[in-house]
C-alpha cells in the first residue's frame, strides 16, 4: 500500500510538472509550484525527486522513450544518403515535439543550468539520440557516403547543437513546424558538407 502511494503521488508530481514547465518553462515553474498543482507537499516532491531538473527529466524520458520507440522502428527502412536519412530523422523528431514544443524548450533551457545534479538528464545528456545519430553516420562512412576520416562524435555534436539552436525559432514566437523542418534540413546540408567524401 506505501509503495502504491508513493506511486500515485509520483504520478501527480510528473503530471502536474509537465502541464507547468509546458506553461511556464524551465525557470518559471518552482517545486513549490508543482507541489501545489499535484496537491501534494514540498517534502513528498523532494522525498521522489532530488531537484527541479530531476523532474523534468523524468517529464521528457517518459516522453522520449515513445519518440526513440518509433525512430528504433523507422529508421532501419529510411533510404536515400545519410543526409537524407538525417533529415527523416530529424523531421521524425520535430513532428513529435511539435505537439509539446515550450515542454521542450524547457528541456533545452535546462541543459544550461550549471546547478543539475548529475542525475538529471536535460537535452544533450540523453544518449539515445546521438546514439541514434552516431549509427545513421557509421551507417554512411559503411556506405561510402561520409568520409572515415570524420570523428563521429564531433558531427554528433553539431547536428544536435543544431536541432537544439532551431528551436529558437519557436522560442521567438509562433512557427509553422515546417519552417523548423526546413531550417533543420539547410544546417543538414551545411554540416554534410564537411562530411561528404571528397571525389
Amino acid at each position: 500500500m506505501r509503495a502504491a502511494q508513493k506511486q500515485a503521488t509520483r504520478e501527480r508530481v510528473l503530471c502536474a510538472a509537465r502541464d507547468l514547465f509546458e506553461r511556464l518553462g524551465y525557470e518559471g515553474t518552482t517545486v513549490r509550484e508543482i507541489a501545489r498543482t499535484a496537491g501534494v507537499s514540498v517534502g513528498s516532491v523532494f522525498t521522489t525527486f532530488a531537484s527541479k531538473g530531476e523532474i523534468l527529466s523524468q517529464v521528457m524520458q517518459d516522453r522520449l522513450d515513445r519518440l526513440y520507440a518509433e525512430l528504433d522502428r523507422v529508421v532501419p527502412h529510411l533510404r536515400g544518403s545519410t543526409p537524407d536519412r538525417l533529415r527523416s530523422m530529424f523531421a521524425i523528431h520535430f513532428a513529435f515535439e511539435a505537439q509539446h514544443i515550450r515542454l521542450f524548450l524547457a528541456h533545452i533551457a535546462a541543459a544550461y543550468d550549471w546547478t543539475l545534479p548529475a542525475t538529471a538528464r536535460p537535452f544533450g545528456r540523453t544518449p539515445r539520440l546521438q546514439e541514434i545519430i552516431r549509427e545513421c553516420l557509421a551507417k554512411g562512412v559503411a556506405e561510402g557516403d561520409v568520409c572515415p576520416e570524420v570523428d563521429l562524435q564531433q558531427i554528433t555534436d553539431l547536428l544536435m547543437a543544431a536541432y537544439a539552436w532551431t528551436y529558437r525559432l519557436a522560442a521567438w514566437g509562433r512557427i509553422e513546424l515546417k519552417t523548423l523542418t526546413d531550417e533543420m534540413d539547410r544546417q543538414i546540408g551545411l554540416i554534410a558538407d564537411g562530411f561528404i567524401p571528397r571525389v
